[in-house]
C-alpha cells in the first residue's frame, strides 16, 4: 500500500469521525433537551356555541428539541449528507438558524428520509 493510499484511507476515516461526532451532537441534544419536551398547543379555531360541550382542537407546534431528535436518528442511520441538505433548505447552516415556522415541515421532510 503506498503512503498516497495511506492518506486517502486517513482522510476517509477523518470524514467518517466528523460524521460521527455530528451524529453524537445531535444525539446528546435530543437527550439533554428531552425533559424540555413538551407539547406546546395553541387554538385553531373557536368553539361554537352549540349549547354542548365541545372539544378544543389543538395542533402540535415542534420544538427545536423535536426537530433535532428526528434529525439525530437519520444522523445516526448515515443520512447526516441529506440532514444537512434539509437544513439547508429551510434557509440554514445549522438547525438553530431554521426559523421555527419550518419546524412542521422539516420533521415532514427529514420522516421521509430514507423510506423512498
Amino acid at each position: 500500500m503506498t503512503n498516497a493510499n495511506k492518506f486517502n484511507l486517513l482522510l476517509d476515516v477523518v470524514k467518517l469521525m466528523h460524521s460521527l461526532a455530528d451524529g453524537l451532537e445531535a444525539v446528546a441534544y435530543a437527550f439533554a433537551n428531552s425533559q424540555e419536551i413538551f407539547v406546546e398547543a395553541k387554538e385553531v379555531s373557536k368553539p361554537v356555541e352549540t349549547g354542548q360541550p365541545t372539544k378544543q382542537i389543538a395542533e402540535k407546534v415542534p420544538t427545536l428539541a423535536d426537530v433535532r431528535a428526528v434529525l439525530a436518528v437519520k444522523t445516526q442511520n448515515g443520512m447526516t449528507t441529506e440532514v444537512k441538505g434539509l437544513i439547508t433548505k429551510y434557509g440554514g447552516s445549522k438547525l438553530s438558524d431554521v426559523d421555527p415556522k419550518h419546524y412542521a415541515d422539516l420533521i415532514k421532510d427529514a420522516e421521509v428520509l430514507g423510506n423512498g
